[in-house]
C-alpha cells in the first residue's frame, strides 16, 4: 500500500475539541516551579567568554629549548631536530615552513 506523505496525519477523531485555554493549562501543570539549587552554584563556577581576568595569577612553568629541539626561523616554533628541513645562513626551518 503506498503511502502518502503530503496528507496530514491527524484523523477529526484525533484532533478532538481542545482549547487554546485548556493547552495553556495542561502546559503550566508540567512545569515546575522548584529551581535546582545546585545548576545555579555550578553555574557561578563557570567564566564566560571576554570575562575579566586581570585579577588572575597564572604559574607556567618553562623549560628551555632541548638538546634534540630547535626554534623554526619562519614559525618560531619549537620542534624537534627530525622535522628541520633545510638550513639557510645558519637559520633552521621546519618541514612545515620549507616551501
Amino acid at each position: 500500500m503506498a503511502t502518502d506523505y503530503d496528507m496530514p496525519r491527524t484523523t477529526p477523531e484525533d484532533a478532538g475539541d481542545a482549547s487554546v485555554e485548556e493547552l495553556k493549562a495542561h502546559r503550566a501543570g508540567h512545569q515546575s516551579p522548584v529551581v535546582d539549587e545546585d545548576e545555579i552554584e555550578a553555574a557561578d563556577s563557570f567564566e564566560l567568554p571576554g570575562a575579566d581576568l586581570s585579577s588572575e595569577e597564572i604559574q607556567v612553568l618553562i623549560l628551555p629549548a632541548q638538546a634534540d629541539e630547535f626554534t623554526c626561523a619562519s614559525c618560531f616554533l619549537v620542534r624537534h631536530r627530525s622535522q628541520i628541513a633545510k638550513h639557510v645562513d645558519g637559520l633552521a626551518y621546519c618541514s612545515d615552513c620549507e616551501g
